[in-house]
């Protein structure tokens, strides 16, 4: 408790704070916003193809079991909107390997619950959206820095044409997101700069005067949570920071590995050129034990 002290809103990074904002009942019209707000800047960016809107949305179970064998999927928010499209929405805390088959796997499930039984049924599928929020960027910079919106469909390599438009993944690479309060304009903005930024805030800013940030920042605040609220929001927060300092290690240690490396081979060419080990040992801070050996 102490370390949080001066934080106002619950950190949407949680799993607790995101599924309080959006996956239940009561904030269904936030998680509606966000969802208007993302599909609205994919179509800005894709004008010849129809802007997906939503304006209902059921809440559907968010365990999924494998229809053989054990393995299961466990999405953050599942949900269903009233032409029977269905919607994954994911708070990604931390990169992990596989992450792309992993989304990929998940979308399988909405896709194959809606098969029907009997030879009657012809095939026809609903859309499938996969909205994946990412607190980490896309390994080996797939991505120039400032390109942190993605929307993925099937698509024909060689035209270039959407092959199959009813699979969608939409992802968010939110540590490359830099606008400030003063260059929000659209409510994408706005959204992103709230998710990026709430644990941060101590007011409501001037910019967010829609109706539906009302709302939210109503359910984000920490001190109209219940007791078992704050609870368990407290435990969700300890498990996202163990999680956040078990990163940071894992890529403090693969840094520096990789310096040790670099000098490990700068070394041996300044050896076999016959550089002095004084002279080495100086240039790359080995020993001249480590020399000797390489």
């Amino acid at each position: 408790m102490e370390e949080r002290k001066h934080e106002r809103y619950v950190n949407p990074y949680t799993d607790f704070g995101f599924k309080k904002l959006f996956g239940t009942e009561p904030n269904k019209e936030l998680l509606i916003s966000l969802l208007n707000a993302l599909f609205d800047h994919s179509a800005q960016q894709s004008p010849d193809e129809p802007r997906q809107v939503v304006k209902d949305l059921h809440y559907l179970p968010t365990e999924k079991m494998e229809a053989y064998g054990e393995r299961r999927a466990v999405f953050d928010v599942y949900c269903e909107g009233e032409n029977g499209e269905r919607f994954i929405v994911e708070m990604q805390k931390a990169s992990q390997d596989f992450f792309k088959d992993r989304s990929v796997f998940y979308s399988a499930f909405p896709i194959i619950e809606q098969g029907k039984v009997g030879s009657d049924w012809d095939f026809h599928l609903n859309n499938v959206y996969t909205v994946g929020i990412l607190n980490f960027v896309f390994p080996e910079n797939e991505y120039g820095k400032d390109c942190f919106h993605h929307e993925v469909k099937l698509m024909d390599v060689e035209d270039k044409h959407v092959f199959y438009d009813k699979l969608t993944y939409v992802y968010l690479e939110m540590p490359k997101f830099s606008k400030t309060e003063d260059e929000l304009v659209s409510m994408y903005d706005k959204w992103l700069f709230v998710l990026k930024n709430l644990t941060r805030l101590m007011e409501r800013p001037a910019a967010l005067q829609e109706r539906v940030f009302t709302r939210f920042f109503e359910q984000a605040e920490i001190a109209r949570f219940t007791p078992d609220e704050s609870r368990i929001y407290e435990e969700s927060l300890k498990q996202y920071r163990d999680l956040r300092n078990v990163v940071s290690s894992a890529e403090r240690r693969g840094r520096e590995e990789g310096i040790e490396e670099t000098n490990r081979k700068n070394a041996r060419k300044m050896k076999a050129k016959g550089f002095a080990t004084e002279d080495i040992a100086e240039i790359t801070g080995l020993t001249a034990e480590e020399i000797d050996r390489l």
